[in-house]
């Protein structure tokens, strides 16, 4: 219950950081860069977390293959920084997307953990794999972006 409440807080919190920078327009370089690293630890942190409680090959397969896709995304970012190039792995709509799903089922594996709710795991592992379908088609488009401008 206490990794519940501490999560959504975790969740919230970052939601409202976002906000708040952009309608007040305080967003710094620094803070463009060290947010999504925030996010994706606290999302994949958790997921390997679950990955340990349930012993499951499926989170743990899935939460690899998202891992995968951030360090591969994280390279083009560098190669894009290199060649002037940072338009191709801006942060899109979807990525921000593929983060709320990703946090969503994080929130359903614990919440169906906190009341021992089994259907509500069970949905969460169809939302991550959402998520899975949705941090490859983004993982895609920025590799696409980046190596057409690159020939």
């Amino acid at each position: 219950m206490a990794s519940l409440f501490l999560f959504i807080f975790a969740s919230i919190s970052d939601y409202f950081d976002g906000a708040l920078a952009r309608k007040y327009n305080l967003s710094s370089q620094l803070g463009e860069v060290l947010d999504p690293i925030a996010d994706k630890i606290l999302v994949l942190f958790m997921l390997f977390a679950l990955t340990l409680y349930f012993a499951s090959i499926y989170i743990g397969f899935i939460s690899c293959i998202m891992l995968a896709r951030e360090f591969w995304v994280s390279a083009l970012r560098d190669l894009n920084a290199r060649n002037l190039n940072t338009s191709a792995t801006k942060v899109a709509f979807l990525a921000k997307i593929k983060t709320a799903i990703q946090l969503s089922a994080v929130g359903l594996y614990l919440f169906g953990l906190s009341f021992n709710l089994v259907l509500i795991i069970f949905l969460g592992d169809f939302v991550l794999f959402l998520a899975l379908i949705i941090s490859l088609k983004t993982g895609l488009t920025y590799s696409q972006k980046t190596f057409s401008k690159l020939s």
